[in-house]
């Protein structure tokens, strides 16, 4: 797999994920991000798709408040629906998954003196992704 640096579709097989995506017809294109997603959360081992569910909590992140434009020329061209609030968590789950993964595919994704710049975009990611922390309402209580 030929890998670039350390962006979401850095790498050969996020940017076949993209261009899956294009092809898929529109109203396919979040059952992929699901299922990537999905299979990343439930995988016992190895980490087979963990590039893709990368790219797909990426795409995720776009859509979210403070979330950044996925602006790659390897990313998706055509139109991407507005994903369910759901998959934010699932999202995250995939990214937390990956991260503690070491020995997984990040390994042999992410050159070993670009470590950190990929863990930070990771955390990068999750922290849009992350659901906010619920609010807690103080009512004043007169004695």
């Amino acid at each position: 797999m030929g890998t670039w640096g350390t962006g979401p579709f850095d790498n050969d097989t996020a940017a076949d994920f993209a261009n899956a995506l294009d092809d898929a017809e529109p109203d396919a294109r979040e059952s992929l991000i699901r299922g990537v997603l999905v299979r990343t959360v439930d995988r016992i081992g190895y980490l087979v798709e963990a590039d893709e569910a990368v790219a797909a909590a990426a795409l995720i992140a776009a859509q979210c408040p403070g979330g950044e434009p996925v602006d790659t020329p390897y990313g998706p061209e055509k139109p991407l629906p507005t994903f369910p609030t759901d998959l934010r968590t699932l999202a995250d789950e995939a990214l937390a998954r990956i991260a503690g993964d070491e020995a997984g595919p990040a390994s042999n994704w992410v050159d070993p003196e670009d470590w950190k710049q990929w863990q930070a975009m990771l955390t990068r990611l999750r922290g849009v992704l992350a659901p906010p922390p619920s609010s807690l309402r103080l009512f004043d209580i007169e004695p």
